[in-house]
């Protein structure tokens, strides 16, 4: 039977673009649980996939301890599912066609369980035209949401379930911050925690800030104590997280920084400690200084240099150039030493020259990245990139990332071959997938370990002997003391 469509708010991009001086909204009680929703979820069961970084992934632990209070318990059987949650990613085009190959496969379920519903939800639902594809072309889909909508997700699926409706719900504007929402956390070892929301940086290459709203920092307090929080459950490892950590209280305070964040959250005595993501125009000494001064926060910095070149970096509105991202890079080798870095790059920005790309390797050379993610540039509608008459042949595109993946390729294989013979420490996360007599982990410079050790070690810190290294991972034998 067909369903009526309730399409309560659609998305805007030009309505996600504006940026107002209204202070935004802390809501510390946003979640309602519909009371026949409680005894319908009883038995039922949900399964979500997750695409993307990892904001979409604590976005999945929140939705999971959401659906946890009204009953709902998990399974990863998709013939099981009574539910089943897809949180999309935007960032690029084979991310969106993945979401859609899964939603057409999805179709199959659907037929043999008319019960069963299927939502959508995440960056993906956040672009106008997404949406009315699915609308159109994918009936089987029940449920559409933003990533605003998040703390409503139990009184739209009530809605689905007892009304039988379609509903589709995606709010396009600033945003709020939303404390206190239930989590189901993927790990017993290592957690993020988001520390802002949004993004006000607006690169012209880059759909985030439309489908995230703008910034948003979380009050030092709340962070503080759920991290406090997490140290006492006995996690190891705290990752801060947000689009740009870097801008961190700049929409909330006038003298406490990302800095003065990163230093508080140390003092809790978390035994290790990362950020993510950086962006090199609002790095400052004062966060360098910081790392040096603690043990237990990690020598590792994400930082995207995008491109190589000064006028792609300008076109793509990234605000500061190739000498000053060098200079970043050469102070924080002068204040730690042993600092592992990593970064990003767009291959193919439109119009990029063969000159522009020699400057990205040349880059690539001076920086010497223990790894780096590298992508084709994507046009993401709505952004000025996408709007710009693109000249080069999308076989030079090809051709250059793959000459720029060599370089990469060979500086990581360098970098991880230098670690044999060395004593690393390592927090054991869980045994290999590939092979489970393995334990694996990683190192405090973000490398990843297999190696042969104490299942009871799982969870700790250990001392592991590096016997091979790979490319972009390592090898070896945990070390008795």
């Amino acid at each position: 039977m067909k369903k009526e469509l309730d399409l309560r708010s659609e998305p805007s991009l030009a309505e996600a673009a504006k940026r107002s001086k209204t202070p935004f909204k802390i809501n510390y009680d946003a979640l309602i649980i519909p009371e026949r929703l409680i005894a319908y979820c009883a038995n039922k069961k949900y399964l979500i996939r997750t695409y993307g970084c990892q904001a979409n992934v604590v976005d999945s632990e929140n939705i999971k301890g959401i659906l946890a209070k009204a009953g709902y318990s998990e399974t990863e059987n998709l013939e099981e599912a009574d539910l089943i949650i897809l949180n999309t990613c935007a960032i690029r085009e084979n991310a969106e066609d993945k979401v859609f190959g899964e939603i057409g496969a999805l179709k199959r379920l659907k037929k043999a369980n008319n019960d069963l519903i299927i939502a959508i939800g995440g960056c993906m639902m956040q672009e106008p035209t997404i949406v009315k594809k699915i609308e159109k072309i994918y009936p089987q889909v029940d449920l559409v949401f933003g990533t605003h909508n998040i703390p409503s997700l139990l009184t739209l699926l009530d809605e689905v379930i007892f009304e039988k409706k379609r509903v589709i719900e995606v709010y396009s504007k600033e945003g709020e911050v939303f404390e206190n929402l239930p989590i189901v956390r993927s790990s017993k070892v290592k957690a993020s925690v988001n520390i802002q929301y949004g993004c006000d940086k607006f690169c012209t290459y880059c759909i985030v800030p439309y489908t995230r709203g703008k910034q948003r920092s979380r009050k030092k307090e709340d962070i503080i104590k759920e991290c406090e929080e997490l140290v006492a459950l006995g996690y190891q490892e705290i990752t801060l997280l947000g689009q740009n950590v870097n801008s961190y209280g700049k929409d909330l305070y006038e003298d406490y920084t990302f800095a003065s964040l990163l230093e508080d959250v140390a003092k809790t005595n978390i035994t290790r400690l990362r950020f993510m993501t950086s962006h090199p125009w609002d790095f400052t000494k004062e966060m360098f200084v910081v790392m040096s001064k603690y043990k237990n926060i990690c020598p590792f910095i994400h930082l995207p240099i995008q491109s190589g070149s000064d006028d792609v970096l300008r076109r793509m509105g990234r605000r500061y150039t190739l000498e000053s991202y060098k200079a970043l890079v050469d102070e924080l080798r002068r204040l730690i030493p042993n600092v592992g870095l990593s970064t990003d790059i767009i291959v193919g920005f439109p119009n990029e020259t063969e000159e522009d790309f020699q400057k990205t390797l040349e880059a690539v050379e001076y920086c010497q990245y223990d790894s780096a993610f590298t992508f084709i540039y994507s046009p993401r509608e709505g952004t000025p990139a996408a709007r710009i008459k693109d000249t080069t042949p999308m076989e030079v595109k090809h051709e250059r990332f793959d000459r720029l993946l060599k370089l990469v390729n060979e500086i990581g294989l360098k970098k991880y071959g230098e670690c044999v013979g060395k004593v690393m420490e390592v927090l054991v996360e869980g045994t290999s997938k590939k092979d489970e007599t393995l334990l694996t982990g990683y190192t405090d410079t973000m490398k990843l370990v297999n190696f042969h050790g104490n299942p009871n070690h799982i969870g700790k810190i250990v001392k592991v002997k590096i016997t091979k290294g790979h490319l972009f991972y390592l090898s070896g034998e945990e070390v008795n003391d």
